[in-house]
């Protein structure tokens, strides 16, 4: 038999393409070796670049709705919220979409899953319905015989709120293990220095330190809302370029923003490895912070738990659901997870306390917390002429509300929120989650808007005095 080149191939009716390189040196191995010609094809068929997945017909694939608008600026969100989730499940691998009570969308390009979105996945992780904030989550110590305002200021000395991380002096390392699986994993390697760095650290935006009490038994609770931070960030710009490369050869017709990472790949398990390694993370980030009050306190914690809702869950069906913004409400959905999970409403709202119900229509999921009613520019615009104090003093009534660059951020107020009342009326309406227990605000600490004096050539107000030292970490 003749050397095998690219006429062989395209004599026996194979289509040209980059492929043919990695092809024509299989097919002449195995010539060389002695292979008869069925088998020399059998090797080529093999390496065979898949037929591209087209999108869907629009409306071929339905989602399941869990929220009803009640009232004009419902609906409107709520439009666009759908208009999004359609062309979402266009989308050739999706096999199965879901809508929050809390939805409202996070981009104008049409197909991007909305907050408050679940999309249950066939053998592929898209980096782009997880976002940039992976495992944006929420923790709870339980902390006893403390007053809620000394925990309050507590996370104003200790917490770290805003841009950037904790400076050289005030940085706290993360555990061991996590740090190996940053060295050991090729989207990590890179990012030892930002693990270390924004340890502790809680970020801008709707992230919170919230204290209150058990309505329950009168004890102090502290709650944080955060995510992964810097390291969650590059994860997820490495993930998004890796999904490109698969997009152009699997499905160029999928939008960029909803390209994918086959799971059955080398790279697609290395990308679920490091997904693991950031929730892990994320998970110590919390309690490095809830341990640092306690312990600056003397306070004895009485107990904690967490749960993530900016994630990718894989069930027993073997999809992968990726959830922006929603919680998973099943008892067996992390190795670590118990029965209850939390759901914010706004820092003036109890804090919900709550048992998944495993809900089929919502895809075993409930919602994160309130969402967003409004966009910050819509809120802004809707309150022109009103004062910054007034504004916020009507606001926050009733709290001890707090900005820890000592700026506040009046488009994070619970005005731009849904209504809380809307929300449990509807958690309880479509079965997604039973409230066994409320935390009842006495105060939150947020960012505030920490960006505003750059945007005058000065340097960010840190109201929150000093940092602790390496040698206060627990």
């Amino acid at each position: 038999m003749d050397p095998i080149t690219g006429q062989t191939l395209l004599a026996w009716g194979y289509q040209p393409g980059r492929w043919f390189t990695e092809a024509i040196a299989a097919a002449e191995a195995a010539r060389q070796a002695g292979a008869s010609e069925t088998e020399i094809r059998a090797a080529v068929d093999r390496l065979v670049p898949p037929a591209a997945l087209p999108l869907r017909a629009l409306g071929e694939l339905a989602h399941r709705l869990n929220i009803h608008a009640e009232g004009p600026d419902e609906e409107e969100n709520l439009a666009q919220v759908e208009r999004h989730m359609v062309e979402l499940m266009r989308v050739p691998t999706v096999r199965a979409g879901a809508v929050m009570p809390d939805a409202c969308p996070s981009g104008s390009a049409p197909g991007t899953i909305p907050v408050g979105g679940i999309a249950a996945i066939e053998n592929a992780i898209h980096p782009g319905m997880h976002s940039s904030d992976i495992c944006c989550s929420l923790a709870l110590s339980v902390l006893r015989e403390v007053e809620p305002k000394t925990v309050l200021d507590a996370g104003m000395r200790l917490t770290h709120f805003g841009g950037g991380g904790r400076k050289r002096g005030a940085q706290i390392r993360p555990p061991d293990e996590v740090m190996q699986r940053f060295a050991m994993n090729p989207y990590l390697q890179s990012l030892t220095s930002d693990a270390i760095e924004h340890f502790a650290t809680q970020g801008d935006g709707n992230h919170f330190f919230y204290v209150g009490r058990l309505a329950s038994t009168g004890e102090t609770a502290l709650v944080t809302h955060h995510g992964s931070r810097r390291p969650g960030a590059m994860l997820y710009k490495a993930g998004l370029a890796t999904a490109e490369k698969f997009r152009r050869r699997l499905s160029p017709e999928t939008p960029a923003h909803n390209a994918w990472i086959p799971a059955d790949t080398p790279e697609g398990e290395t990308y679920w490895d490091a997904l693991q390694t950031i929730r892990l993370w994320t998970k110590g980030n919390h309690f490095a912070i809830h341990d640092l009050v306690a312990r600056d306190l003397n306070a004895k914690v009485e107990g904690r738990f967490w749960n993530e809702h900016n994630f990718v869950f894989r069930k027993s069906d073997g999809l992968f659901y990726h959830a922006k913004g929603a919680t998973p409400a099943w008892a067996d959905f992390a190795p670590d997870a118990t029965v209850l999970t939390l759901i914010p409403l706004n820092m003036r709202e109890p804090i919900l306390i709550t048992r998944g119900r495993d809900a089929e229509n919502g895809l075993g999921f409930a919602p994160h917390g309130a969402g967003r009613n409004f966009s910050r520019s819509t809120y802004l615009r809707r309150h022109a002429g009103v004062s910054e104090a007034e504004l916020v003093a009507e606001e926050t009534r009733g709290i001890d509300a707090r900005f820890f660059c000592g700026i506040p951020d009046v488009s994070e107020l619970p005005g731009a929120y849904k209504n809380a009342a809307t929300m449990r009326r509807q958690i309880e309406a479509y079965g997604l989650a039973e409230v066994v227990d409320t935390i009842e605000p006495y105060g939150c600490i947020m960012a505030g808007d920490w960006i505003r004096p750059h945007r005058r050539g000065k340097k960010t107000p840190i109201a929150a005095q000093r940092l602790r030292t390496q040698d206060d970490a627990p």
